[in-house]
C-alpha cells in the first residue's frame, strides 16, 4: 500500500490544488446542466412521438430541434 503520511500545518490545512478543483467542479455543473436538458428534451420528443401523432420521425425532429434549441440559448 502506497505511503500517505503528508506534511500538514494544522493551522493552514492540508495544500490543495485549486485549479484542479474549479475544474473537476465546473465540469461537473457542465453535465449536470446538459444531462438535464437531454433528459427534458427526450421527454419532451417521446410526448410528440407518442401522445402527438408524430410517431419515430416526429420524435427524433422534435428531440434534435430542442437540442439545437437549448445549444443557442444555454
Amino acid at each position: 500500500m502506497a505511503d500517505q503520511t503528508y506534511d500538514v500545518n494544522h493551522e493552514q490545512g492540508a495544500p490543495m490544488d485549486y485549479p484542479q478543483h474549479e475544474g473537476t467542479y465546473s465540469m461537473f455543473l457542465w453535465l449536470t446542466k446538459w444531462g438535464v436538458l437531454f433528459n427534458i428534451a427526450l421527454l419532451v420528443a417521446m410526448a410528440v412521438g407518442f401522445f402527438m401523432g408524430g410517431g419515430f420521425i416526429g420524435g427524433v425532429l422534435a428531440f434534435i430541434v430542442l437540442m439545437i434549441v437549448a445549444k443557442i440559448v444555454a
